[in-house]
């Protein structure tokens, strides 16, 4: 299985300011790209993996060691786990969000425009609802709001009408069908992008992606113990906006709240104040980096 080469890895290391002993968590396992390097650092310590990609177990499967450990769930989950295997406080928690170039890469998963396949985009094959179900069901005011806040599409309503008005005589069962109904609605000289833009927001309805988010970063406030970690890469502006929010203002709509004495409350302090980016030799030779931001949030005393 191909990986994706892992995006600013030095700078998420160093992020997590690992100590040997610590207890972490990478909750985007993948091929194990984050975690294996990790370990390196580790002597007593522990990591804990998750995914809920059928693939991530095979390639975590192949790690012997006794500091790891694998749990194919959602990350949202996270608390829920630990608990399981008798923990309630890590010392760092590592998200590298978004899809990974392999599913992309596995046609019949149907995540990419570049190949013919079932419009599906699980990433977790045993729930229900597929980008196929999306498209041929929801109304077009639910397709509209998708395509508009998911996939900041610019044409949003039109592209939600053309869909509904195409599947009255036929049912919308392929990535290539979907790419022909859409061929009115797509800019000139803009066709991957806006497609792109279109299957994001198929994907994130299809899992769930940013209620998981919200609930994840919840949780980190409630695991990770003080001076302890939250390392979050993203790789669009509506993830990046909610971990902004979550790591500076302690919840996902920006307003800062206060206590008494006019101290913010929030669990975390930005460790930096800009989203750290990819150096430009690492863009040139990783295309996925372009669009990466990396946060870093230290866990506060509570008061």
């Amino acid at each position: 299985m191909m990986y994706h080469k892992p995006v600013m890895l030095k700078e998420c290391l160093e992020g997590l300011a690992i100590k040997p002993e610590g207890i972490y968590v990478d909750v985007t396992f993948g091929g194990g790209g984050h975690s294996k390097p990790i370990l390196k650092y580790l002597s007593e310590g522990k990591l804990f993996a998750f995914d809920q990609d059928v693939d991530a177990k095979a390639n975590a499967d192949q790690i012997e060691s006794p500091n790891f450990q694998f749990i194919q769930s959602n990350f949202r989950y996270l608390k829920k786990y630990l608990k399981l295997y008798g923990i309630n406080k890590v010392d760092g928690v590592l998200a590298d969000l978004g899809i990974s170039s392999h599913q992309i890469d596995v046609p019949e998963r149907g995540f990419s425009t570049r190949y013919e396949a079932q419009l599906d985009m699980r990433m977790d094959q045993n729930t229900n609802l597929t980008a196929e179900e999306i498209v041929n069901t929801y109304s077009e005011s639910q397709l509209h709001r998708i395509l508009g806040i998911y996939g900041e599409l610019k044409n949003a309503r039109t592209a939600a009408a053309t869909i509904v008005s195409h599947r009255i005589n036929k049912r919308i069962q392929t990535v290539n069908q979907l790419k022909e109904v859409l061929q009115k609605c797509t800019p000139r000289g803009k066709e991957n992008k806006y497609l792109a833009q279109v299957f994001q927001a198929l994907r994130i309805e299809v899992n769930d992606e940013m209620k998981a988010l919200e609930d994840f970063l919840m949780q980190t406030a409630e695991v990770i113990r003080p001076g302890g970690r939250l390392v979050v890469m993203s790789y669009h502006s509506l993830e990046d906006r909610l971990v902004k929010n979550f790591i500076a203002k302690g919840n996902f709509q920006g307003q800062p709240e206060k206590d008494f004495y006019g101290n913010l409350i929030r669990p975390f302090e930005p460790v930096n104040r800009k989203p750290i980016i990819a150096s430009e030799e690492e863009v040139a030779e990783n295309s996925r980096a372009r669009s990466a931001k990396l946060r870093i949030g230290e866990r506060l005393k509570d008061e």
